[in-house]
């Protein structure tokens, strides 16, 4: 199976890697546009235009399908998306509501991005959960500048919560600070695990990896390094 994936920078890695794990035999083809990051602020009108811009590269390439491992274009523009193309396209948010109804939680805290907050998609489906921007999660993390300050400030209030949701596929990266924040018993939900426990694709293709970024720097490489530790190409685009 050839599986298109896009993000805004490097946060859809953190759902390639759960793909490759689950699914090592397949052709994986990621577009990172970098040169646009971060996408949490941007209008949808720009949002749907780089979108659909990412999903005719898939198409001339004929992926099997297209995966948007982005949490601000997937609560903004999945609807859209969708009618814009034959390929079969997936979001990584709808997985992640249905899993937590599922839960059944008193307390659940969501981080995600400006406009992935202000669409309110969690919260229109779950009563029980707070959501909040983190705008400077995003930055920090593409250039590679974690600021622990910064966390604090976010977590300290909310450290006796059940679930933490990662409403940005970049956020994975901060695990490790934020469990320092939180209660041992809370639960850390991670969008593109809970998408790829749920899927059941073919896996019946020899390996490859293709990464496609819009800029590339000595910083992305070694981001790049530290989440994919499988072989890889990768090209400007």
């Amino acid at each position: 199976m050839k599986i298109g994936l896009f993000d805004s920078g490097i946060g859809g890695l953190n759902v390639l890697k759960e793909f490759i794990k689950k699914y090592p035999n397949n052709e994986y083809i990621y577009y990172g546009d970098t040169l646009n990051v971060p996408y949490g602020e941007k209008d949808k009108e720009t949002l749907l235009n780089l979108s659909t811009n990412i999903i005719h590269f898939f198409e001339e390439i004929k992926v099997d399908l297209i995966v948007i491992a982005c949490g601000t274009v997937s609560s903004n523009c999945y609807s859209e998306l969708k009618m814009k193309t034959s390929i079969p396209i997936i979001d990584i948010i709808t997985p992640t509501i249905f899993y937590l109804k599922k839960l059944n939680l008193k307390s659940i805290l969501l981080f995600g991005t400006k406009k992935t907050v202000e669409s309110h998609i969690f919260k229109n489906s779950i009563n029980n959960i707070i959501e909040v921007a983190t705008t400077e999660f995003v930055p920090m993390i593409e250039s590679n500048k974690i600021d622990i300050k910064v966390i604090e400030n976010y977590l300290k209030k909310y450290s006796n919560i059940n679930a933490l949701v990662l409403g940005c596929t970049h956020y994975p990266i901060l695990v490790k600070e934020f469990k320092k924040y939180l209660n041992k018993n809370t639960l850390i939900i991670d969008m593109g695990k809970v998408l790829v426990d749920g899927l059941n694709i073919s896996n019946n293709k020899n390996y490859s990896l293709t990464l496609y970024f819009t800029k590339i720097d000595k910083v992305l490489l070694k981001n790049i390094e530290n989440i994919i530790k499988t072989p890889y190409n990768i090209k400007k685009i």
